[in-house]
């Protein structure tokens, strides 16, 4: 076995999971749909368990959002609010829409499996949220202000995406074009009375 088929075993059954739940997906059904034998334990070769599969596939998103934020950090200040608000909620919807696999594993598994999935949720949601807080506060909010804009800004992305992850898979009500705009504008608002020149 190569490491390219450690690769799509990943590959496999993070999508079956997040199409099937991790209770809904078999060995055998991975291991199928990756082209081994069903049953034949050839999955086994690269993962002890079930379970360690889980975690290695969360890991490898995990990563790839790490470095997409490394990208996002390296850019760096704009010095034009509304250029940055619309950068972080394009940003934010892009974020979703890439990892919306993980999102259903994690909104399916975190109760059964906390202490697996509590640092993926940290690091999908808390960082994320800690660093918008820390932006505000840079442009003149209190901490408690900047806290009570990002959990309304950020929480208002979130359902914009999340509702289509896990719930509605239909067209949303609202295009991003104009999610953004109304958003962008709705966060200015917020943050021009505390704001300091």
């Amino acid at each position: 076995m190569t490491t390219s088929t450690r690769d799509r075993i990943l590959d496999v059954a993070m999508g079956l999971f997040g199409e099937f739940g991790y209770r809904g997906t078999s060995v055998a059904r991975i291991e199928k749909a990756v082209g081994l034998t069903p049953g034949a334990g050839g999955l086994y070769h690269h993962f002890r368990t079930k379970e360690e599969l889980l975690a290695a596939g969360i890991e490898r998103h995990l990563s790839r959002l790490e470095a997409l934020r490394d990208i996002q950090r390296a850019i760096g200040p704009l010095d034009d609010p509304r250029a940055e608000l619309t950068l972080v909620a394009r940003y934010t919807l892009a974020e979703f829409d890439r990892e919306a696999e993980l999102v259903r594993i994690l909104a399916a598994e975190s109760r059964a499996r906390p202490s697996l999935l509590d640092d993926a949720v940290r690091q999908m949601f808390t960082s994320t949220n800690e660093r918008f807080a820390e932006w505000l506060c840079e442009r003149g909010l209190s901490p408690e202000r900047a806290q009570a804009v990002t959990a309304v800004g950020l929480g208002a992305l979130t359902s914009h995406r999340l509702m289509g992850i896990l719930l509605v898979p239909a067209a949303p009500c609202v295009d991003d074009e104009a999610f953004v705009e109304t958003w962008v504008e709705m966060v200015l608002a917020m943050i021009g009375a505390d704001a300091t020149p």
